[in-house]
């Protein structure tokens, strides 16, 4: 979670000749913190935190190299913004067969929207231009529409430091049933206390008929930034956090690993997205990495992050 980040760009890797890049030469990383993907059509997408002004999409085929694509998927003439110089970041694009349409839930200047297109490459356009909730600052908001097809709304309070609630959304997939709002975790466990109060960055999966809702506490300054999950028999809680938590922070040479989402490959396999730090020593701008989740197989699934660790890399 950044509301300013400047758009970077790290060096090169040139071949021997200076003029080209050698077939073994590493390609730029993909620069984006708060990532989501979408398998749509056997295409990957990849939406996160970047540009200034809006929402950037990249595609891939294997999860590993990646294509940017030319303009925004959201641009900020399109959105709410509360502020002259326009903030925007976690992103996260579902196609809703039924709609025959995109839905982007995002964040801008601390309010949680939501914005609609007819190509995952957008543009995404606020009908109307509000926040979902505009009587308070909320952010991170996550879609989940359970089994029975009801949806529901994840996001961050800021009222009691940064904490996860949910709410279950009218059938538009727009409008947030405020009678329903409710606390699902705060700052607990001991892990979590570096600095700040916070849990940030919600998302749900499904798994043998219970709820993983993975999340990320500390600041996202903090290279203690890192992943946790907690439980559930029902979308709406109550909650029961993993007693081993964090279930990933500071993995080998990274720092400031955080704001998940898990997805399903093209094989069915369940993978999970983060960012990190560029670099131990710097934290701007973001990386964005992929790895694999599996669960154990127990009465009571221990959920994990194992394999490689991949980098995403640009074409």
């Amino acid at each position: 979670m950044n509301k300013y980040l400047l758009l970077v760009f790290s060096c090169i890797v040139l071949s021997c000749s200076g003029n080209s890049r050698d077939a073994g030469a590493v390609a730029d990383p993909v620069l984006f913190g708060d990532p989501f993907i979408m398998l749509h059509d056997g295409t990957y997408y990849a939406y996160g935190t970047h540009a200034p002004n809006g929402i950037e999409v990249y595609t891939s085929t294997d999860l590993r190299v990646w294509e940017k694509a030319p303009g925004l998927a959201l641009q900020a003439g399109d959105s709410w913004s509360a502020e002259p110089r326009n903030t925007f970041w976690a992103p996260e694009v579902y196609y809703i067969e039924s709609r025959k349409k995109f839905f982007m839930y995002y964040s801008s200047s601390e309010h949680i929207c939501v914005a609609t297109a007819a190509s995952p490459f957008g543009p995404f356009v606020q009908a109307e231009k509000k926040p979902m909730l505009a009587g308070e600052k909320c952010i991170d908001n996550s879609l989940f529409i359970d089994d029975d097809g009801k949806p529901y709304l994840y996001f961050d309070r800021f009222n009691d430091g940064l904490n996860i609630w949910v709410a279950e959304l009218e059938d538009d997939l727009q409008t947030v049933r405020e009678s329903t709002l409710t606390k699902c975790i705060h700052v607990s466990q001991p892990w979590e206390e570096v600095w700040p109060r916070v849990n940030e960055g919600g998302f749900v999966v499904k798994h043998r008929g219970a709820y993983y809702l993975s999340y990320s506490a500390n600041s996202y300054e903090s290279p203690f930034y890192g992943i946790g999950y907690a439980t559930a028999a029902s979308p709406a809680g109550p909650w029961t956090k993993y007693e081993n938590n964090p279930i990933l922070q500071k993995p080998d040479t990274l720092a400031g690993v955080g704001h998940s989402a898990t997805f399903r490959d093209r094989d069915g396999r369940l993978r999970i997205v983060f960012h990190a730090h560029h670099s131990r020593e710097k934290i701007h701008p973001r990386r964005m990495y992929i790895a694999d989740v599996v669960f154990s197989d127990d009465e009571n699934p221990v959920m994990s992050i194992s394999g490689e660790i991949i980098q995403a890399r640009m074409k």
